[in-house]
């Protein structure tokens, strides 16, 4: 399954699931819950960290946390 460490500059996805069986607590602080629209929006100089988009909010997070949030990438041409 596809995660947000995945996306590509501008890419959108739809958040279904944790790969970890108990989410790191920050990610749901931040709103990463499923059914939430994801973006990438920026990807920092050394890869590390990425930000993104949900659901109004850009937030910054690592790498290794993004790759904990599984997705469904949706097509560019729908409207989310």
């Amino acid at each position: 399954m596809a995660t947000v460490a995945d996306l590509s500059h501008g890419q959108k996805g739809i958040i279904k699931d944790f790969s970890e069986h108990i989410p790191p607590i920050k990610l749901l602080e931040l709103g990463c819950l499923p059914g939430n629209v994801v973006e990438l929006v920026q990807i920092a100089p050394l890869n590390d960290p990425i930000y993104i988009n949900v659901s109004g909010s850009h937030i910054a997070i690592r790498r290794s946390l993004a790759q904990l949030i599984e997705l469904e990438i949706t097509d560019d041409n729908m409207t989310l």
